[in-house]
This record gives C-alpha cells, structure tokens and sequence, in this order.
C-alpha cells in the first residue's frame, strides 16, 4: 500500500497544490554526498591494499627466481635502477597536490587571503541564514527571483571550489572527510543546488556555518592581530563558546519550528531563532525561567543532552573568560603623542621613592613652564601608593606596563619620537654589577630600536661605564650621559675633604629646592637662603662683549644679582673662572647661580644703553634695541675656520688680505655658508691661543638634544686668551723634565710608578712613630665579598694636578686589608698613600693614624646593601662616627706650641709692617681635644639615618636629609641627593659637565677610554699640552679672622669680599662656612659650638663675621711649585681656638728668566699670606696679587722653623721620599 505523506496546503508551502514536504530530498543530498564519498574513500582504500598485497607476492616470487637463476642478474640490477629512476620522478598528482597545499595554506599571501575570504563569505552565509530564519522552514522560491538565494548560491560554488582544493591537497582522505569543516560543507553546500532543483528552500542545517567561528583566532593570528597567548586563548574561549551555542539554538529552531516526522509534523511550535539563542543560554546557565521551552520530542531529548555538555562547558569556558578578560594589563595601551608637547621615557628602577624624587625636582616650580609629558614604562604594575602618585600628576605623568627589552613596548611608548630617555637605578641592591648589567642591557635594546634616542642612564659603579663605550651608537656628543653615583658620590666627598661643606653647597645647586621662609634669627634662615638657589645656563649678552670674565663677573652680581661662576662656548670648553686673560665673545654661554630661572634672563637681556642707569634688577627686561648682525657672519667665519682645522689666523679665510677681497664671499658661499651684506670689519681676533685648550682640561662641548650644535641668540661665542704657561721663555716649561713621568698621560693627574700593596702597609707601631698630619684618613667596612665602592674615585680628585706636588693631602686608608687589596688595582698609581689593616671600630687604629691631626675623616661602607632593614644598613658607618667623636686627645701640641710663640712667623701679626701682605711662613695649629672637633664626613644609604649621627640636633625622623643639622654642615652625605641630576641632566647637560669637573679633579672622556682600556692611570711625560691641563680653578676656602680681607670680617659686607676678591687676586667667592651659633654673637670662644653650616651665594649687603670661612674658587698658580723650599711643613702659631694644618701653596713674585736666577729667587722668595681654614680650623694661604712689586725676604724660610722639624727630618711622612717624583 502506498503511504506516501500528505499534509495539508498550507502558506509554509505555497508553490505545491498537494501540500507535500520536500525536506527529505534536501537532507539525502547531503547523506548521499557524505556517505557515497565514505564509501569510496573506503573501497579505494581497500582495493590499493589488495594491490599492494599482491605486488608483494610478486616481488618475492622475482627475487627467489633471481636466487635460483643468476644469470639474470645483471637485468634485475638494470630493471632496478629504471624502477629507482622512476620513483625519483615527481608525479603530475604530486605536483597538484602540493599546489593545492600551498593555496590553503597561511604561509603564502595568496595563501592567507584565500583563509580570510572563506571565513568571511561563512560568516556572510550564516548572516543570510540569520535573515532567512525569519521565514518558514520550507518554502518555494525562485532562485532567478530571490536575491538572498542568489547570492548563497554564489558563496557555495565557491565553497566547493575551496572544499576541492582542501580535498587534493589533504594526506589522509578519510579523516579529511570527516573532519569538522568538511561536515559542515556536506550539510549545507548539496542543499543549495537542490533549492535550485526544485524551486524550494529549506532552512535545514545552515545553522552549522556557525562553526566556522571556531577558526576566528586563527585568522586574527594569520592578519598578525593575536601576538600573546592570553588573547589567543581569550579568543579561542569566546568562539568555541559561541558558535557552540549559535549552533544548538539552530537545531532547536529547526525541530521546533518543523515538528516530530512521527507526529506528522503537528505539534510544532513558532519560535523566532533569536528565541531559540535565549532558551539555550538559560538552559546552560540552569536558570529555566519556563517562558520559553521545547515541545517537540526531538527538541526535548537534543536538550537532555546538551545540558550536559552545556553546563560543563558553561561552568568552565565562562570563568575562564573572565579571569583572562580581568587580567588584562591596565595599563597595557599606547602613548598618544600630543603635536607641540615632547615626551621622556623614564624606566628602570620604578618605585614609589625613586618616582616621587624625580618627579619632585623635574616638574619644580622655580624651572620654567615644563612642557613635557612624563612616561613610565616598567613591567610591574604600580602599587597603590605609587598609583596615586600618577593619578596625582595625571595631567603631565602617564604609566605603561612593559620592557624597554621588549621592541613591542617600546613602540608602544613612541620611543622613536621621544625626546629621551631616563634610566633609573637601584641605589640599594646587593649586587650593584647586576644592576648596572641590566641598565646596559636596557640602553642597548632601546639604542638598538632607535640608535637617535638621547639616553640618560645612571650607573652604580663607575668600572661599568666602560661598557657603555661598546654600544656604537653612543655618543656623548649627541646628549647620552651615563651619571656614575659612586664616581660623583665619592667625588663630592673628595672634594669636602679640601672644603669641607663643599658637597652639601654643590648638591644644593642642582637640586630644586623651593624657598623656605623663616622669621627667626637662627642658623637655619640663612642656610635656607642659600639652599633656595640652583644652578642655571644662559647666553649672555652683547653687552659684555670685550669686557673680561672678572669684570662681567663682578657687573652680574652687583648689577644684575647674578653669580656668574663659569662660561662655556661653541668651538671650545667649559672654563671655570677663567681669569681676566679671557675676553668675551658674542654668543657665550654662561653658567650663573641664582634662585629661579626667570632671574637668569637678565644677563641675556641685559642692554648697557638702556639698563645702565637701573637699580632694581627686576625691571630688566628685553629691550628693543637691535642685535648686531655680525655676530651671523662671524659665526660663519669661525665655522668656516674650525672645519679647515686651522686657527683663525691661519686659516685661509679668515687671513687679513681675504678681509678685503672680493672672493671671500664666493669662498664661504662655496662651502655653504649664507652671506648677507655686513661689515667685513673686525676679524682679527685670533683662535691660536685656544688650541691647546681644545686639547685641555675641562670636558667638550656638547651637542643638544635635537643633535644640532646649540646656536646662541647672537651667534656663535669666540674667546681670546693669552695663557702664561704656554709663553715662549716661560720657566714652567724651560724646566720641566722630559724624561720624569710626574703625571699620567691626560695631565689631569699626579702618578707614580705602580707600588705593591706591601710597600704601603703600616703596622700600627709605624703609623704611631710616623708624623701624620694634615692628613685624610678614610675608615672602609668591607670584606672579601663585600661590592667594591671604587676608591679611586676618592682618590682622583685628591690627586688632581692643579696641586703641586707638595700640596697633596697624604691618604690613609684603615680597614680590612683583604677588602683593600680587590681595591688597590686601581689605587696603585697615586702618590701618597698608605694603609694600616684594622678596623674603623678600634681606637688604638684610630689614634695610631693621629686622627686628631687629620684634615678630613671618611667614613665609608661597601657593606651597606648586603642587609634588608633600612634603619640597620647605616649601622657601621653610624657606630664609627660616634666612636671618633666620643675619643679624647691630650693637649701636648697646644702646650709645646704655646711656649714657642717667637717661632710666629713675620708677617702673620696684623699689627706687622709687612702686612701688605708679603710673608709666607704656613701656620701649624694647636691639636684638638675631643673627637667631636675632629672633621669627618660620613656616607649615609638610608636618609633617616641622619638622625643618629648628632645627639645635639632636634630632626625629626621624617624631616628631609637637605634640612637636618648633619647636611647642612657638610658632616653627612647620602647618595640619593644625586637623583636630581637626571632631570638637570637632561634641561642642561651642560650641568652635569660643570658639576663632574669640578667634583672629579678634571675627568674628560679621554681618560674614560684609556680608564675602559686598562682600568689604570698610564704615566705620560710632561708636555705643553698636558702641563696647559694643569692651569684650572681649585675650591678653597678663605678665612677672615686675619689677612688681607680682616678689615671685611669684622661686620663688612659681603660684596665687598666678592669685588675685592675678584679684582685683586682673581678669586670668586660663592659661599660662606659659618659657625652654627655666629649669629648669636656669643663672644666666649669656649661656650660656642664649632659646627658650621653652608650659606650659599649670600646677598651683597650680608654681613660678615670674622670667624667665616668663605668658599672660593682659585687660579692656578704656576710657580708655586718652584719654592717648595721656602715653605716649612711644622710652624705653629698660638690661636686660641684653631688647630694644625697642612701647607696648601705659596706663590713667587719674581719673573724669571734663566735657571740660575730661578735657584737664587727660592732661596729670596717674598709671598702674599691668606689665612686659609679647612674644616673649620684656622690655616693659611698665600696668594699672589694681580700686580705687586717684587722683593726677597729671606728671613721667613728662617724663622718658620719649630720644634718639631727635626723630627720630620728623621721620620718622613708617608712614604714620601718613595713617592718623590
């Protein structure tokens, strides 16, 4: 009986009259299609086995023949090698085959768009099935007259175009033909050439396109989108996640829309596809609200089983989602640039104290408007603390998370664009060589990225920065600086061991300090002054053109309230205090102390027709007068002449005839100098003179940060100079030893021969009989394994050739002999020191060295990083401070002293004739009683520590290290005060040149190279050139209690000591060393305390009392050196309240001009004397005047003779005779 399924006309099927369903044919093309091709995959597979099998029983057969029958032998080995030759051909199917591969694969660009379109056009065709799932099941269509119908039908032919390809090209045909995709083809591609067929449509199973989705992190990783695993996954989770559910809500929709086939399709229900997406999202999640569910039978069991499987991977896939989407780096974007506003990149060392600092002195008040964006790129999220600190400065600070190793960040912070990069240190790690490894590895992956990118990185150990030097694109010249904190830390030391308070001044100028206002008379108001001014650079104007470094110096402070204590130019060096030999050219850059930025102006607006007859600083401001245009050419000349390699005079273009030649604009048009028509007037100033300074002391010039050639607003600078000791006839080099290496090869050093460790050691009973004094003794902790500190930057500085030979302090070092030897590689070539193995902690150590007697004690530690509590890393240094303080000397010098007052040289009594000032005997003062007098500087990590080192001082734990009593009297010093200078650094690199030259003794890169070639000094015989390097400024300090300014100590004025010193001995003063109770005016010597403190670049009308001591800058004194003999090494005098000292320098007054008239001067020399007091105790200096009239006196070398000479000539002082060059 035929029982054919009729159902009733409905509108679901218009087209036929019977009513009768089509789906069956739909659904058996594409069962037709998937198991025909199975069954032929299949038989295939089973008839090439057979053949192989048999073909084997073939080739044994033939090889049992040729066994038996050898003749053949020679046909089988031919037959053989014609099989070989043909297997090594490659088939025409092979070729397809990987041609096919090839087309589907990511690897080719053709490869990858062709994955790309298909995807998209299955996204494409589940849209259309989207569109069409609002329509019936089944309907009749024509396919000329639908254009959804059309346009699926396009999108399959190439489907099975793709699915051919993939078919050629798969391996394994069968398990190609059940794989996911291919599924997915078979169901829904058949169908559609059905609908075609028969004018009908079926929705059946088109939903499965939806499974294409599982391939979308596929194609995001083919379009290089997806890079990290987390997003993979991210993505990999959401596909599978909802194609898995878009395609269970297609089948739901099919069945219930459709109905059971053994009900006869009568208990369907209406459900729009969007309804059946809700249903299975509440059935996954179990929340089955019931206003949505199955009737069907078929829907019904379908969910029975995928609740299972839903809530599983519901329960999983979910949380996973959002754990990675939380995961998400917060601050994982990319710095937009904003056009007009630069960027710096700063990275390294990111914690809350480290940002804090810097952004504390970078973004200061007193600088001008900072328009400049701040990025911070580490690869740890900020803490909370230091997230408010950003949020705090959101408008100028921004934070990434990432590496400066990893190209991808750095692209992320537009490094490329930045205008530079900062690179902070860990200041307390244990292992400071790691730490400096991983900061090179950081400027070599940014150079690496971008070999233009300005790099500012601070180093920890100055033997690293050598490395620096291997990175080719590093240059110094283009603005890279490398900030050595133990070079400069131990360098600001050094230098308080000449003057002491000397570091705390200098690490107040170029840190940013805003003004503290205090309306009592205490000692903290005026350290407070001087603490509110930094240093700063600008150009000065034409109107000092001509005028001498003295007299410009003297107009700014007087006139323009500015401390003009260095100038710098284009073609030459940075010159400290040059002296009057050197006269100003337009376009000098000037380097000034002062208190705001805005204040510095002046020297560039400053205009003499205009702002002559005004008083009030504050009114000068820019004028309108015209600025010359010759500087434009001369800038041009002198350009021109710097290229040629020749001086001015001897530079062809600038020659006195080419002056006048018609030619001369035509030869510089030639090499690319713009001309306008100026006066060709007033080229006769000669470069000449400056040849030996290129080659000489201070640092280079640099370039600036754009890695152009800074050009001053009126044109390029041009100094004339006349130095003495380059002067044909001058006896410095008339007698100078060719043969005798007194100075290493830079000429910036005194050295030895390199000495054995063993010939410097003292037993303690060879220091207690030695006479040491006037001395520096350093008290290091450290041990075998302890990080070295690098001591020769100690050293350097206090080795320094502008000292004369019999200048130098000798050196004691007293610690741990084991931790000494890892140091003394690079301590070898100095003269001068010695070492007593013991401890810093042992009295008897301490007094065998006479630490009374010394100029300065240093307290340092190499094992401060090796402990984790803060408050105990100080420990050692803190517990050899108050040991020194807390020891008692006797009084035997002081007696033996007093009672040998004739023995006062002439000369050193006020009420002298021969005050005008002419004697030279030095003053040996009176030892002291107490180690609480002794001067000692004591390096600090922890800046809290500060609070132990003086019992007497009311600091609060949390006050800043730059307002306790212990830095302000130059006694402590703490490493993190140099964090101010990367953001100096990086608005003036020329700051961080002036403030290394003058902390190091005179380090150039030269000697960086030659120091990263063999980590030692070389010796090098005396030159022009290298004894010129000897001629630079020193700091001293000057006292007023007697000499040629006591008139000024006595409630003078302080700008009158600044004019009289620079006028008559080429001295500028920029500071004052007070005693802490002067300004209580006690008169009892005995009941003030004898701590001081430091006042920075006072005002003019300061008032002065005699017991200051004031900081200053001296010139070299050539001929000092010459009248050694005349000085005497153990005179004393009898102040009540000074103490010993050592003999600085004393200076000829008579020109010479052979040798023998040189002997006979030494032996009549006649000098200046300057009480000169270090460290707070009275001493003195001799100074030779501008311009005097010369005299002998004979009767100083005499008399300043003392008990105690004998005994010198019987012990020598350290080591001396051995290291007499």
């Amino acid at each position: 009986m035929d029982m054919d399924v009729i159902i009733p006309f409905s509108p679901d099927v218009p087209c036929d009259s019977n009513g009768q369903r089509m789906w069956w044919a739909f659904l058996a093309s594409s069962m037709v299609t998937f198991f025909g091709g199975l069954f032929i995959i299949l038989l295939w597979r089973t008839l090439k086995y057979l053949w192989t099998v048999c073909c084997h029983c073939n080739t044994k057969k033939k090889n049992a023949q040729r066994v038996h029958n050898p003749t053949s032998h020679g046909d089988g080995i031919k037959h053989t090698k014609e099989t070989v030759a043909a297997l090594s051909e490659v088939g025409w199917m092979t070729s397809v085959k990987d041609w096919a591969g090839v087309m589907i694969s990511a690897q080719t660009l053709t490869g990858r768009v062709l994955v790309v379109l298909v995807f998209a056009l299955s996204i494409g065709a589940l849209v259309i099935y989207f569109i069409d799932s609002s329509d019936p099941i089944e309907s009749c269509q024509n396919f000329y007259k639908d254009f959804t119908l059309q346009i699926d039908m396009a999108f399959n032919v190439f489907f099975l175009l793709y699915f051919g390809l993939r078919f050629i090209a798969a391996n394994d045909k069968l398990w190609f033909w059940l794989e996911v995709n291919s599924v997915v083809d078979f169901f829904t591609v058949p169908p559609v050439f059905v609908s075609v067929y028969l004018n009908r449509s079926w929705l059946g199973l088109r939903f499965l396109r939806a499974l294409r989705l599982i391939q979308f992190s596929e194609i995001l990783q083919f379009l290089n989108i997806l890079k990290t695993s987390n997003s993979i996954k991210l993505v990999n989770l959401c596909s599978i996640f909802i194609s898995t559910w878009l395609t269970a809500a297609g089948f739901i929709h099919l069945v219930e829309n459709s109905g059971d086939p053994w009900e006869n399709f009568q208990n369907s229900q209406a459900l729009s596809y969007w309804e059946c997406v809700y249903l299975l999202m509440v059935t996954m999640s179990t929340v089955g609200y019931g206003d949505v569910y199955a009737k069907t039978t078929l829907g019904r069991l379908f969910m029975v089983f995928f609740i299972l499987g839903g809530l599983a991977m519901f329960a999983s896939y979910v949380p996973e989602i959002i754990e990675l989407i939380g995961n998400r780096k917060k601050y994982g974007g990319s710095y937009s640039a904003v056009n007009g506003r630069k960027h710096i990149v700063v990275c390294g060392h990111i914690t809350l104290e480290s940002v804090s600092n810097f952004l504390k002195d970078f973004l200061h008040k007193d600088r001008d408007d900072v328009n400049v964006e701040i990025v911070f790129l580490h690869n740890i999220s900020p803490n909370l603390e230091l997230e408010a600190l950003f949020k705090r400065h959101f408008t100028q600070v921004e934070f990434y998370q990432g590496s400066v190793l990893n190209p991808h960040d750095l692209a992320r912070v537009k490094i490329e664009s930045a205008d530079a990069c900062l690179i902070l240190a860990n200041k307390y790690c244990a292992d400071p060589d790691a730490e400096d490894a991983s900061n090179i590895m950081r400027v070599i992956s940014i150079k690496n990225y971008h070999p233009k990118i300005r790099i500012i990185t601070q180093m920890l150990q100055y033997h690293n920065k050598a490395h620096l030097l291997n990175i080719p694109s590093w240059n110094w010249k283009e603005g890279d600086d490398a900030i050595c904190l133990a070079e400069l830390k131990l360098g600001f030391i050094a230098q308080s061991c000449l003057a002491q308070g000397l570091s705390t001044m200098l690490a107040n100028l170029f840190s940013m300090r805003s003004f503290i206002k205090i309306e009592e008379d205490t000692w903290q108001k005026y350290y407070l002054e001087g603490v509110a001014n930094e240093m700063y650079t600008e150009y000065l104007s034409s109107a000092f053109v001509g005028l001498s470094f003295p007299t410009i110096c003297e107009l700014c402070y007087v006139k323009l309230k500015l401390l003009l204590i260095a100038i710098d130019s284009l073609l030459l060096v940075t010159l400290i205090n040059p002296g009057n030999h050197v006269k100003m050219q337009e376009g000098t850059l000037g380097f000034f102390i002062a208190s705001d930025a805005k204040e510095v102006k002046r020297a560039l607006f400053y205009c003499k027709a205009c702002h002559d007859d005004i008083t009030d600083p504050k009114r000068i401001k820019k004028c309108g007068c015209k600025r010359s245009k010759m500087s434009v050419y001369k800038r041009m000349m002198l350009a021109c002449c710097f290229d040629c390699g020749h001086s001015e005079c001897d530079c062809s273009c600038m020659s006195a005839n080419v002056h006048h030649d018609s030619n001369t604009k035509d030869t510089l048009q030639q090499r690319g100098f713009p001309l306008s028509p100026v006066s060709l007037n007033d080229f006769s100033t000669t470069l000449s003179a400056f040849e030996e300074e290129q080659h000489s002391t201070l640092s280079p010039k640099k370039k600036q940060r754009n890695g152009n050639t800074r050009n001053s607003p009126n044109g390029s600078p041009k100094m004339t100079r006349h130095d003495p000791l380059l002067m044909p006839g001058n006896e410095q080099i008339e007698n100078m030893d060719m043969n005798v290496k007194k100075y290493d090869s830079t000429g910036m050093f005194h050295w030895c021969q390199s000495k054995d460790i063993e010939k410097v050691i003292l037993t303690r009973s060879e220091a207690a009989m030695t006479v040491l004094s006037g001395h520096v003794v350093v008290c290091i902790f450290g041990d075998a394994k302890s990080a070295l500190v690098g001591l020769r930057n100690l050293v350097m500085p206090l080795r320094a050739s502008n000292f004369h030979y019999h200048e130098l302090k000798p050196i004691v070092f007293v610690g741990s002999l084991e931790y000494l030897k890892r140091e003394w590689e690079t301590l070898h070539n100095f003269p001068k020191v010695s070492i007593l193995p013991g401890t810093p902690l042992s009295r008897a150590d301490l007094r065998a060295v006479n630490i009374n007697l010394c100029d300065m004690c240093v307290i340092l530690s190499a094992n401060q990083n090796n402990i984790d509590d803060a408050s105990l890393q100080d420990k050692e240094c803190i517990l050899a401070s108050l040991n020194i303080k807390s020891m008692q000397f006797d009084d035997s010098i002081g007696v033996l002293q007093a009672n040998s007052q004739g023995f006062t040289p002439p000369g050193m009594d006020r009420s002298s004739p021969e005050n005008s000032p002419l004697h030279g005997g030095l003053v040996r003062q009176a030892s002291i009683t107490t180690g609480a007098n002794i001067p000692i500087i004591t390096e600090l990590v922890n800046d809290s520590n500060v609070q132990f080192l003086d019992q007497d001082d009311d600091d609060d734990p949390d006050t800043e290290l730059y307002l306790t009593q212990p830095f302000a009297c130059g006694t402590a010093f703490a490493v993190s005060v140099l964090d101010s200078l990367m953001s100096a650094t990086y608005f003036n690199d020329n700051i961080l040149t002036l403030i290394r030259t003058l902390v190091t003794g005179g380090a150039t890169p030269e000697l960086e190279g030659l120091l990263a070639e063999e980590n030692a000094l070389r010796g090098g015989y005396s030159t022009p050139q290298t004894l010129a390097n000897r001629d630079r400024c020193r700091v001293a300090q000057l006292a007023l209690y007697d000499g040629p300014f006591a008139d000024l100590g006595d409630g003078g004025c302080y700008g009158d000591l600044f004019c009289k010193a620079l006028k008559t001995y080429n001295m500028l003063c920029f500071g004052i060393y007070r005693l802490r109770d002067a300004h209580l005016n006690t008169q009892s010597h005995t009941s003030q305390c004898t701590k001081r403190y430091v006042i920075t670049n006072p005002p003019y009308g300061f008032e002065l009392v005699p017991s200051d001591l004031i900081f200053c800058l001296m010139q070299f004194d050539h001929n000092a050196g010459q009248s050694r003999a005349s000085l005497s090494h153990s005179s004393h005098s009898s102040h009540s309240s000074s103490k010993k000292s050592s003999s600085v320098h004393s200076l000829t007054a008579t020109n010479r001009t052979n040798r023998a008239k040189n002997r006979d001067s030494w032996m009549h020399p006649k000098w200046y004397p300057i009480l000169y007091i270090n460290a707070a105790y009275h001493r003195s200096i001799h100074i030779k005047p501008m311009s005097t009239s010369h005299s002998s006196h004979t009767a100083n070398h005499q008399v300043n003779q003392n008990p105690y000479k004998s005994t010198n000539n019987h012990i020598p002082s350290i080591r001396e005779v051995e290291d007499e060059c």
